[in-house]
């Protein structure tokens, strides 16, 4: 029940390692650099609907893009992070911002859940390739 009032008055949502939303965890990837950064200007330059790159900057890792359309009209702002962790592996979270001062119904969390399905898809990650870093036996030394 949190969540859902939290759509009604927020505008704002963004990826938690440790978020009780599952949706919004971000992505830990045993993918290089690269072809994670390459996949994630895609879909934000046109590769999803109503989505424009406003600026990227693969140095810091760092992509502002820019979301029209929607039922709720309201222009979104998204900054996609892309780096690596402690672990040398790919990191992806992000953060959209609605231009509403009231709530979007949910819109900032739904557009950043479904650019990480899409991500999933892009880049064909298995399972084994998208890492959970709370799990404490994923780096574990075999025995």
């Amino acid at each position: 029940m949190k969540g859902v009032l939290k759509g009604f008055t927020e505008n704002q949502a963004s990826t938690d390692l440790h978020g009780e939303d599952p949706r919004l965890r971000g992505r830990t990837y045993a993918i290089p650099f690269e072809a994670v950064w390459q996949a994630s200007s895609r879909l934000g330059g046109g590769g999803l609907r109503g989505w424009s790159i406003e600026s990227s900057d693969d140095q810091r890792g760092v992509i502002s893009a820019h979301v029209s359309g929607g039922l709720i009209s309201s222009e979104v702002t998204v900054r996609i992070n892309i780096g690596l962790d402690a672990n040398a592996q790919t990191r992806v979270d992000l953060a959209a911002t609605s231009s509403t001062e009231r709530g979007d119904f949910g819109r900032s969390g739904r557009l950043i859940a479904r650019f990480m399905r899409r991500l999933d898809e892009k880049l064909q990650a298995r399972p084994d390739q998208i890492w959970d870093p709370r799990d404490p036996t994923l780096f574990e030394e075999a025995s």
